[in-house]
């Protein structure tokens, strides 16, 4: 038995921020909403495919997403040019506190608390 791949990442979110989390995830960070199956077509919020990974955004009962460390990662070509446009939102970016070799980040969070991480990886010299 071995693992093969990710198939989805799940975030979550309290029903106040519904509207600013599928904004969020389909204009601001420009991704591709997906259908979804008919047994949870009617459930809340959205699903989206990101390269070969599918990531849902539904709403959680007393969602506290805003204090966990838990997160995912979106690679990015440009971290420079993604946290200009990110800025231009008004999206508050969180430096990255522990520098990694071969990966420049930095970190965010949803409108529903969610942790993301955003990277670029180089080359070390």
């Amino acid at each position: 038995m071995a693992l093969k791949a990710v198939h989805h990442i799940q975030a979550t979110y309290p029903l106040e921020v519904e509207d600013a989390m599928l904004s969020f995830y389909s204009r601001i960070l420009g991704l591709t909403e997906i259908p979804r199956p008919d047994a949870v077509k009617n459930d809340s919020g959205a699903w989206y495919q990101v390269g070969n990974i599918e990531l849902h955004v539904s709403r959680e009962k007393n969602a506290n997403n805003q204090v966990s460390r838990r997160h995912f990662c979106f690679q990015v070509d440009d971290l420079n040019t993604f946290e200009k446009h990110l800025k231009e939102y008004g999206v508050k970016i969180i430096p990255d506190q522990r520098p990694l070799p071969g990966c420049v980040r930095f970190f965010l969070r949803d409108p529903g608390g969610n942790r993301i991480e955003i990277a670029e990886f180089v080359k070390s010299t």
